[in-house]
């Protein structure tokens, strides 16, 4: 059994208003040094596969163009009585 974590955030170009959101409440709790924050994405996705080449290919997915080409994969051999139910 595969398990996939992703990562994926945003180009640095591209505006993230969950971000200046993020920004502004950590400015209003006092955090004044603050300069940025950006939200990103992570996603786990537990396969019943052990074979990597044919996971790897299930997850790999078109990238839409505001998204990082920094995305990241990795895989995870799972074990068992490890969370899966």
């Amino acid at each position: 059994m595969l398990q996939a974590k992703i990562f994926i955030r945003l180009k640095p170009n591209v505006l993230d208003p969950q971000g200046k959101a993020v920004s502004n409440s950590l400015h209003q709790l006092g955090y004044v040094k603050v300069v940025e924050t950006r939200v990103s994405k992570y996603i786990e996705i537990s396969f019943d596969d052990d074979n990597e080449q044919a996971v790897e290919e299930q997850v790999h997915l078109r990238r839409p163009a505001c998204q990082s080409k920094h995305r990241k994969l990795h895989l995870y051999h799972r074990k068992d009585g490890d969370g899966l139910t």
